[in-house]
């Protein structure tokens, strides 16, 4: 594929959190264009009925794909990819598409105590694929899920520049660590793209140093194996799409921060 001829890659997210994936897919896929999709119209998903979710991310798919012709897809959102993912390979089989799924195997494979925590949605932690994982890979640990009905809200605000209570924030990560018999939770999964934006704040307030697992990189990393490499720079741009079309100024400032054009 020449570069005049080569297609974005489409990263998606129900927010902004997915932001943190494109930062490494940029360092990855340096000659690329991206198009960065926050489904904020439907944000936060934890609200939704699944099969009403499922139906509204194929059918978004549909238009998304018409309009940007993607190279490839990643969903940079934990909550919607193992709900989902089956669907849109199915829907759209000749569209690769990357997911994001709770890093539990290689916290499973770091881990001294065996004492393993996921923090998460209460999407993610309810869904059996995320059970799933733990049976495969994790069988011979403790693993706690996690699920937080407020953090993903939270680092909208904070990723904005937005000031929040310690107390409220250690409020959701404090079930995480466990201690036990000697024993200490020593990895935290952080099974939400929102998460690792606040990870020195959660260092800063977590009761003891622990592993906090970002996957963004393994992500990044799956996306460029899927994607050729160019000789030279693609021609274009990077954009943002807000599925509400109507982001507001704090948002729009932060897009223009990335190096992104919200259209």
């Amino acid at each position: 594929m020449t570069a005049s001829s080569a297609k974005p890659v489409l990263v998606f997210d129900s927010g902004i959190g997915g932001l943190t994936v494109l930062r490494e897919a940029r360092v990855l896929m340096p000659e690329r264009h991206f198009t960065y999709v926050a489904d904020d119209a439907g944000f936060p998903y934890g609200g939704w009925e699944e099969p009403a979710l499922k139906a509204h991310i194929v059918d978004l798919f549909g238009r998304l794909l018409n309009e940007h012709d993607p190279e490839v897809c990643v969903i940079a959102c934990n909550t919607a990819f193992t709900l989902v993912g089956a669907d849109l390979r199915a829907a759209f089989p000749h569209m690769p598409f990357v997911g994001t799924v709770p890093a539990i195997k290689p916290a499973a494979e770091r881990t001294r105590s065996g004492l393993v925590s996921v923090l998460a949605t209460p999407g993610t932690v309810k869904r059996a694929y995320t059970r799933d994982l733990i049976q495969s890979f994790a069988s011979r640990c403790d693993v706690r899920l996690v699920g937080s009905e407020n953090l993903a809200r939270m680092a909208e605000a904070y990723i904005r520049g937005e000031a929040l209570s310690s107390d409220d924030v250690r409020a959701e990560i404090i079930p995480c660590f466990i201690d036990e018999m000697g024993r200490k939770t020593d990895i935290v999964v952080l099974a939400c793209t929102h998460y690792p934006f606040m990870a020195n704040l959660f260092r800063k307030l977590a009761p003891w140093p622990v592993d906090w697992l970002d996957p963004a990189e393994a992500i990044a990393r799956q996306a460029r194996r899927l994607v050729p490499p160019l000789d030279t720079v693609a021609p274009g741009e990077d954009i943002a799409v807000f599925t509400s079309a109507t982001p507001d100024f704090a948002t729009r400032r932060l897009m223009q921060g990335f190096g992104l054009r919200v259209v």
